[in-house]
C-alpha cells in the first residue's frame, strides 16, 4: 500500500439493536447538569436564552504542527549536510530505511536549499497550508480555529538563548501566517494548546508562548489547560484544552521501538521527560481529574477536547504515549466528550475508539472519535506495517482515514447534533490550493451517553 494512499474504513456496529439505539438515544436524552466554572476559564458565549432560541449550524478549522519555519533551525536538522536535492533524498531515503517502512512507499518530502546552513532541508508548510484555510474560509463556514501543539518547531520560544528574538519568531510563525484567519470577525479566535515541542527549552519558554497568546488576537489561551464557549456556539459547544505533554510528564512512558515487521517490541526503558515539563502545582498534577469534571458538568451540547498527543495514530513511534494518555484520559473522553482533537503525528487521520476499555465489550455506547491534524508544516508517513499490526491487535481503534507525507488541516460543520469533518490537502508546490481528500459524517454522541448513564 502506498503510504500517501487514502484508508476508509467503515465504523464497526456490534449489532443492528445498537445502531438504532444509536440513533433514538437523543431523542430522550433531557439530562440538565449544574455547570462548574474553572477559575482558568474566561467564557465567551451568548446567555443560555439565546442559546435555546438559536440552532448549531457553523464550522472550524483544526490545525496542529505548525511551527516548522525555515529561518529557526536545529543543528541536527542540517547536520550532516545534505548539497544537493540527490544527497537530499538519499538521507531521507536511509531514515525511511531505519524507520522499519515500506520501501516502495517512500514519497520524499518537499526541499529547499538553505545557503545560510550550506545543505537542502525540508521546506516547511506553515504558509501554503495558512493561505490554504484562509482561502478555503472564504467560501466556508469558519468561526474559529483550534491549533493543536508544536506551534513553534523545534525548541518553542528560546528566551533569546539560540540568538533569535522570541518577539521576531512570534511575529514569523504566528501573527504573519495565521493572524489574518478570520479577518472580518472580531469574535474568531485560535484556540492554543502546547505541544512537546513547545516545551522543548524550558518551562520560562512555554510560558512567553502562552502569554503571547493571552494578549494577541485571534490568538486565545487561558494557562496551559482551560475551557471555553465559542461565540459561535451560543453556550451549546464547549471546548476544552489540556496540556498533554504535562499529564505524560506526570506518568510513566515507555521507550517506543517496533520490530522489524512493525509490531511493538517490548522495552524496559522509560522515556524520561525535562524536569520543567513535569506538573509542578495542584492543578497541573489534577489536569485529568478537571477534564472529568469540567466535561461531566457542562451544559453545552457539544463538548470539545483539545490536545496534541493523539490516543491512536499509524506513525509507529507514538503508541507508547498514547498507551499512557488512554490510560489518564479515555475514560472521561468515552463517558462524556463528543470529539478528540490532536496533532503530534505530521498526518491526517481519523480514528474511532470503541470505548469497550471503559465501558466493558457488551454496552451501548457510541465510539469515540478521534481526529489527527498535525500536517501544517512538516510531511511524514504512514507506517503501514505497523498501522497493519494496530488494526490487527487493538480492536478498540478502528482507523477510518489516514494519510501521510502530505500538507494539511481539518474542517469541521456543526449541523445540530451532526458533524462533518472533511480533510483537506494543499500541494507540495506551495501554492495554497486546497483539495477535499476525504469526508465523514459523525453523530454528536453525548446526549446519548448522558441518556445512557442516566439509564444506570
Amino acid at each position: 500500500m502506498n503510504n500517501n494512499t487514502m484508508l476508509q474504513v467503515k465504523p464497526r456496529v456490534k449489532n443492528a439493536a445498537k445502531l438504532s439505539l444509536w440513533l433514538t438515544l437523543p431523542l430522550l436524552a433531557s439530562v440538565t447538569l449544574a455547570g462548574c466554572i474553572n477559575s482558568e476559564s474566561k467564557p465567551e458565549a451568548a446567555s443560555p436564552q439565546a442559546a435555546q432560541q438559536q440552532n448549531i449550524d457553523f464550522g472550524f478549522i483544526a490545525f496542529g504542527d505548525s511551527g516548522y519555519h525555515t529561518d529557526y533551525l536545529k543543528k541536527k536538522q542540517f547536520t550532516p549536510a545534505r548539497k544537493d536535492l540527490q544527497e537530499f533524498v538519499a538521507f531521507e531515503k536511509n531514515d525511511w530505511f531505519e524507520d522499519g517502512r515500506v520501501m516502495s512507499e517512500f514519497t520524499p518530502p518537499p526541499s529547499e536549499y538553505i545557503s545560510e546552513v550550506g545543505s537542502m532541508i525540508e521546506t516547511s508548510g506553515m504558509y501554503p497550508v495558512a493561505k490554504a484555510m484562509t482561502d478555503y474560509c472564504h467560501g466556508a463556514s469558519c468561526e474559529f480555529s483550534v491549533m493543536l501543539g508544536d506551534n513553534i518547531y523545534p525548541d518553542g520560544a528560546t528566551m533569546g538563548i539560540d540568538g533569535k528574538d522570541d518577539s521576531t519568531r512570534f511575529d514569523d510563525i504566528f501573527t504573519k501566517p495565521f493572524g489574518n484567519l478570520g479577518e472580518g470577525n472580531p469574535d474568531y479566535r485560535i484556540y492554543t494548546a502546547l505541544g512537546n515541542h513547545d516545551w522543548n527549552t524550558s518551562r520560562a519558554g512555554a510560558m512567553a508562548q502562552v502569554d503571547f497568546m493571552e494578549n494577541t488576537k485571534p490568538f486565545y489561551m487561558d494557562g496551559i489547560f482551560y475551557s471555553v464557549k465559542p461565540a459561535a456556539g451560543n453556550g451549546d459547544v464547549e471546548i476544552f484544552v489540556i496540556d498533554t505533554e504535562v499529564m505524560l510528564g506526570g506518568t510513566t512512558v515507555m521507550e517506543a521501538e517496533l520490530n522489524p515487521d512493525g509490531s511493538e517490541m517490548k522495552v524496559d526503558e522509560i522515556d524520561q521527560p525535562d524536569a520543567w515539563t513535569k506538573p509542578i502545582n495542584h492543578a497541573e498534577k489534577n489536569m485529568a481529574k478537571w477534564l472529568e469534571q469540567g466535561l461531566k458538568n457542562s451544559t453545552a451540547k457539544w463538548k470539545l477536547v483539545i490536545g496534541h498527543h493523539p490516543i491512536w495514530s499509524t506513525g509507529g513511534t507514538k503508541f507508547e504515549q498514547a498507551r499512557s494518555l488512554r490510560k489518564l484520559i479515555l475514560p472521561s473522553l468515552c463517558k462524556y466528550a463528543d470529539v478528540y482533537f490532536a496533532g503530534h503525528e505530521h498526518s491526517l487521520e481519523l480514528h474511532e475508539d470503541s470505548c469497550d476499555a471503559v465501558f466493558g465489550e457488551n454496552h451501548n455506547a457510541p465510539p469515540l472519535l478521534q481526529v489527527i491534524s498535525g500536517a501544517a508544516a512538516k510531511q511524514r508517513g504512514v507506517h503501514s506495517k505497523f498501522k497493519a499490526y494496530q488494526d490487527k491487535t487493538y480492536k478498540d481503534n478502528t482507523a477510518l482515514y489516514a494519510k501521510g507525507m502530505i500538507w494539511g488541516f481539518s474542517h469541521i460543520q456543526l449541523t445540530d447534533d451532526n458533524a462533518e469533518i472533511t480533510m483537506h490537502t494543499t500541494p507540495n508546490s506551495g501554492t495554497g490550493e486546497v483539495k477535499l481528500d476525504y469526508s465523514y459524517q459523525y453523530q454528536r454522541r453525548s446526549s446519548i451517553v448522558n441518556a445512557l448513564n442516566e439509564v444506570k
